[in-house]
C-alpha cells in the first residue's frame, strides 16, 4: 500500500525529480508549488462554471499544468530515467485560438475592468493573478540561471491572458455586469 507520508520532509528539505535534496524554500518548490495553487484554483472555477465546454477547456489547462510541474519539478542536471510529458508549441497555439474564440462575442475593452461580475468570474481573476505569480517567479528563475524549460514562460504568459478573457467570457455568459476601472482623480 502506497503511504502519502514520508517523513522524509520532517526537516524541511525534499526531493527533485532525479533524486537532488533541496530546501523546501528552494525557488524550484516555490515554482512548482505555485503552479499546483494556480490548478486549485483552476479547479474551483471549473466545478462553478455550467458550460461543458468551459469545462473541457479547464481540465486541459489543468492537465498541462500538471506537465509544467512536473518539469518545474526536475532536477536539471541529472538524468531521469522515466519519460516526463512536455509542453509543445501548439499547447501556446490552442490558447490562442481560445482566446480569439471568446473575444468574437465579448464588447470592446474601454477601460481596466475591476475583478468580480459572479463567484466564477471572481475565482477565475484569482487565478489569473496566481498564474502571473508563476509566470514571475518561472522569469526569475531563469534570470538567475535555473534551468526553466524554454516554452514554461511563454505558456504561463499566455495561460494568463486567457484567463483574464475567460472571466470577462464567463461574466457575458451569466449576463453579470462588468465594473469598468474609474480612476478618482483629485482636482
Amino acid at each position: 500500500m502506497f503511504k502519502i507520508y514520508t517523513k522524509t520532509g520532517d526537516k524541511g528539505g525534499t526531493s527533485l525529480i532525479g533524486g537532488v535534496r533541496v530546501p523546501k524554500s528552494h525557488v524550484r518548490i516555490e515554482s512548482y508549488g505555485t503552479v499546483d495553487e494556480l490548478n486549485s484554483y483552476i479547479g474551483m472555477v471549473s466545478d462553478m462554471v455550467a458550460n461543458d465546454d468551459i469545462i473541457g477547456e479547464l481540465r486541459e489547462i489543468q492537465d498541462r499544468l500538471f506537465t509544467i510541474g512536473a518539469e518545474l519539478a526536475t532536477a536539471p542536471d541529472k538524468d531521469v530515467k522515466m519519460k516526463l510529458p512536455d509542453i509543445h508549441g501548439s499547447d501556446i497555439t490552442w490558447l490562442e485560438d481560445r482566446i480569439d474564440k471568446m473575444n468574437e462575442v465579448l464588447p470592446e475593452m474601454r477601460s481596466f475592468i475591476l475583478p468580480g461580475g459572479n463567484l466564477a468570474s471572481s475565482t477565475c481573476h484569482v487565478a489569473r493573478c496566481v498564474c502571473r505569480r508563476a509566470e514571475r517567479i518561472c522569469v526569475s528563475m531563469a534570470e538567475d540561471k535555473e534551468h526553466v524549460p524554454d516554452l514554461v514562460i511563454p505558456y504561463l504568459n499566455r495561460l494568463s491572458d486567457y484567463l483574464f478573457v475567460l472571466c470577462r467570457y464567463i461574466s457575458h455568459l451569466n449576463n453579470a455586469p462588468e465594473m469598468p476601472w474609474r480612476a478618482r482623480i483629485n482636482n
